[in-house]
């Protein structure tokens, strides 16, 4: 699956979380895979990667077992998601090594590599700016229309 696309899901699970959190309790995976519409090994695969970034707790065995948020939705921003999925740079370079004497392949990369830089940096400014709450908020907004 996509980079994005798992953010995408990460993004999910956190807002439907944020959602129940007034209730106080842990949701099985299974309840979470209904909204999400994918199955609960792949999202126990995106849940660890929260848990280990501190962004969800979870509760082990029988009754009771699940997840849950571990703060409160407007402390989570989408760049703290974002850095919890996201392993590798939005943008790669080439993955087989440019002709150097070529006029271009001599010079693409270091070129690229800046515009990258400076577009990665640009998104992460605007999701810090976005939290969870806010997700919740228009979710619902859009919900309704």
């Amino acid at each position: 699956m996509a980079i994005v696309s798992r953010y995408t899901v990460a993004l999910h699970i956190l807002t439907w979380l944020a959602y129940w959190s007034e209730k106080d309790e842990f949701f099985p995976s299974d309840r979470i895979a209904n909204s999400v519409g994918t199955s609960p090994v792949f999202l126990r695969r995106i849940l660890g990667q929260l848990a280990k970034a501190g962004l969800v707790l979870v509760q082990h065995g029988g009754t009771g077992a699940g997840w849950k948020l571990a703060r409160l939705p407007e402390e989570i921003s989408l760049l703290d998601v974002y850095e919890a999925v996201v392993q590798t740079p939005l943008f790669e370079l080439h993955h087989s090594q440019p002709n150097p004497s070529c006029i271009i392949g001599h010079g693409i990369q270091p070129a690229l590599q800046s515009v990258y830089e400076d577009s990665e940096e640009a998104l992460k400014r605007r999701l810090a700016q976005e939290s969870i709450r806010d997700l919740v908020t228009s979710s619902l907004e859009q919900g309704k229309r």
